[in-house]
């Protein structure tokens, strides 16, 4: 019995040995108020790791709140940003990468600040149907980048997300007109293919809204324009399904898609004939 009892004591104390660390390890955590900026800091760290991004931008907000002239605050202020966003609450991770730029407009990081700014626009931006504000606030935000900050890291991947982002635009529009298309509202689905046509000619949506004139001015009984949007088609994607389908459309009815008369489409034509266009 000795024997046994000898060898079951080294089990007790290695299990009260992990139940005291057990123990010690539910223990609540130190106040903020106790610490140093820099133990704050690397609890924020803790926590990011751990995936509590919502008490990660807390903990790098309290350095801000009591030690705003340390070294961390600084440093706080931009993983706080960071922080915010990675938990999905945009508003305050916008609002924390303004801040930054407000106090550090010249450190490193500046550049991104401005991006974290820009990107919590446009992660917003996931379907053709929400409103579009998001999406000219996050172009604004791109552009920025872009512009104030051209030697980055951050300039090239603003530059992608800026053409996504002008390309979603561009996507809003032709849904819009082909809603109005389908419903033989052809003057006013006119005027949503014109505005891709004009304004996101660099998407690739133009060729659709060529096409999709070439229907509405049909439709209208202005086939000079329709002939003209089917001009420009055949002049730029001449390969495209949109190109073969107008030229169906004209075809059918002894129209050659070709310039007619003096209208915007003309215009547009010879900015494509001098290179000024596409």
């Amino acid at each position: 019995m000795s024997g046994s009892t000898s060898r079951i004591r080294p089990i007790i104390g290695a299990a009260l040995a992990l139940a005291l660390l057990g123990a010690c390890g539910n223990q609540p955590e130190a106040p903020l108020e106790d610490l140093t900026a820099q133990q704050i800091f690397a609890r924020g760290e803790r926590q990011l790791e751990a995936g509590q991004a919502d008490d990660a931008a807390f903990s790098f907000g309290e350095i801000e709140r009591l030690y705003p002239y340390s070294e961390f605050a600084e440093r706080a202020l931009i993983m706080q940003a960071f922080a915010y966003h990675r938990d999905g609450d945009y508003p305050n991770s916008r609002a924390a990468a303004q801040r930054y730029l407000d106090f550090y407009p010249a450190e490193d990081d500046a550049a991104y600040a401005a991006y974290l700014l820009a990107l919590s626009y446009y992660d917003q931006i996931d379907e053709v149907g929400r409103d579009q504000g998001l999406t000219f606030q996050a172009l604004q935000a791109l552009r920025q980048v872009i512009e104030v900050y051209p030697d980055s890291e951050y300039a090239r991947t603003s530059v992608l997300k800026f053409d996504l982002a002008f390309d979603h635009l561009a996507a809003k529009e032709m849904e819009i007109g082909r809603y109005y298309l389908k419903r033989g509202h052809y003057a006013a689905a006119v005027n949503r293919f014109r505005t891709v046509v004009e304004d996101f000619q660099t998407t690739t949506h133009t060729a659709e809204a060529l096409h999709r004139l070439v229907e509405s001015y049909l439709a209208l009984g202005l086939n000079n324009e329709a002939q003209t949007a089917g001009a420009i088609l055949g002049l730029n994607y001449r390969s495209s399904q949109w190109y073969e389908s107008s030229f169906a459309l004209l075809n059918g009815r002894d129209l050659p898609a070709e310039v007619r008369g003096d209208n915007w489409l003309a215009s547009i034509y010879r900015q494509v004939v001098r290179g000024e266009w596409l």
